[in-house]
């Protein structure tokens, strides 16, 4: 999947481990405005499952999952 768009707000959570990456994402989320997109960098494994599954839970839009060197950038739109 990969309609990139330039980000509102990138978390760099490559040093992270599950649920870390998900919960940088969550609280941006939380704080900010419906319609901006947040990008959230992750190495971890579970990322790839837990963050889509939760923004389909949430109903916000997943803009893009894109696949780089060593690590998955996940950009997600605030849909309310």
């Amino acid at each position: 999947m990969s309609n990139e768009v330039q980000a509102d707000k990138v978390m760099d959570a490559r040093n992270a481990f599950c649920p870390g990456p998900l919960m940088e994402l969550i609280k941006s989320i939380k704080k900010g405005e419906t319609g901006k997109v947040y990008e959230v960098w992750s190495k971890d494994a579970g990322s790839i499952k837990d963050i889509p599954k939760w923004v389909e839970k949430a109903k916000h839009e997943m803009v893009a999952v894109v696949e780089e060197n060593g690590y998955t950038r996940f950009q997600v739109r605030k849909a309310r």
